[in-house]
């Protein structure tokens, strides 16, 4: 199957070329991006790869599916005019800004009777995919709650237009993860950190407490004007608990010049990093999972091809949305939201 890219920013770049290179079911047909720099950067990445300067153009060449990483504000259009022209969708997180525009797209995939997905990558981290595993062992008997933190030391890549902010950026990866874990969420009690910036108020950072339906309770947060980089997930369960500490270990691979396709093991944290299991049994070190991106589009391509399940179902997306808006509107009001 063929698939295109349009937009070759940091998303682009290192979240979704190198994993689609590495998918082999699917034959990357171009990059849509009109910046020189970009270009340049592409070529000396891949030089076989032919550059557009539109969807449009992209989609001319003959495509199954494209993949929309442009700025979130770009997303709507991109979205609608991809399904229009008969292909499959795959867009970035967070592909609406709130639960209205969301039913919108949804409504409009199923008008034109194609897949639209949403990039959730971080399902496939190496952290959670070994949490997933220690959970399915049952050694911590019943989960009762978890603690995850996502700060980055990254203050240059907060995005301050509208509908933007980090609750939409790192709150869409976390929110997620912990549905993935514990299941839909019936209540929310939001806190966001508001910074008035030159391109109007935005939030820097968010906590927030997900009352799980299962009954489990979740704490998620994340800062990226914290002056800090941490990474930790803690489970409680009615067995013990599982700590964890590990690294982006993924993304830090790409940074070192290595990439899926060729590296010689991929997603696997180093053992001094591994997380802790603490039961009445003692602890002991869990060993890391591997985690691969490309995993994503390899299940992409089996749900196109033989009807398996979507890696990432529609009404899911739409739920991470919901609990998004959910987190706002308690920041606001200063009180519990109930999910319908």
């Amino acid at each position: 199957m063929r698939i295109g890219l349009v937009g070759y920013g940091a998303g682009g770049r290192l979240f979704h070329l190198p994993y689609i290179q590495a998918a082999t079911e699917w034959e990357i047909v171009g990059v849509v991006t009109r910046s020189p720099e970009r270009r340049a950067a592409l070529a000396a990445e891949a030089p076989e790869l032919p550059t557009f300067d539109s969807l449009d153009e992209l989609i001319d060449t003959g495509l199954d599916a494209v993949v929309i990483t442009t700025p979130p504000s770009t997303r709507r259009e991109l979205v609608l005019r991809a399904l229009e022209r008969g292909v499959h969708v795959v867009a970035d997180k967070p592909f609406a800004p709130d639960q209205q525009v969301a039913r919108e797209l949804a409504e409009a995939a199923e008008t034109a009777g194609k897949i639209l997905t949403v990039f959730q990558n971080r399902r496939w981290d190496t952290d959670l995919i070994t949490l997933r595993n220690v959970l399915e062992t049952g050694e911590l008997g019943t989960p009762w709650r978890a603690n995850f933190v996502l700060d980055q030391n990254d203050p240059g890549t907060l995005e301050a237009g509208p509908g933007d902010g980090l609750l939409r950026d790192l709150g869409a990866h976390v929110v997620d993860q912990v549905i993935q874990l514990f299941g839909p969420v019936a209540r929310v009690d939001g806190h966001l950190d508001w910074l008035d910036a030159d391109a109007g108020r935005i939030d820097v950072g968010f906590a927030l407490g997900l009352h799980h339906e299962s009954g489990v309770y979740s704490a998620v947060s994340a800062s990226k004007l914290g002056h800090r980089a941490e990474r930790g997930m803690i489970v409680y369960g009615s067995e013990g608990s599982y700590a964890s500490r590990m690294h982006d270990v993924q993304f830090d691979q790409l940074l070192a010049g290595e990439r899926p396709a060729t590296a010689e093991q991929w997603g696997v944290e180093k053992e001094e990093r591994w997380g802790v299991l603490s039961t009445a049994s003692g602890q002991r070190r869990v060993p890391s999972a591997a985690g691969d991106y490309s995993d994503f589009y390899r299940e992409l391509h089996a749900a196109i091809a033989d009807g398996a399940p979507l890696p990432v179902k529609l009404d899911e997306a739409l739920h991470t949305i919901a609990v998004l808006d959910a987190a706002r509107e308690s920041d606001a009001r200063g009180r519990s939201i109930d999910l319908p």
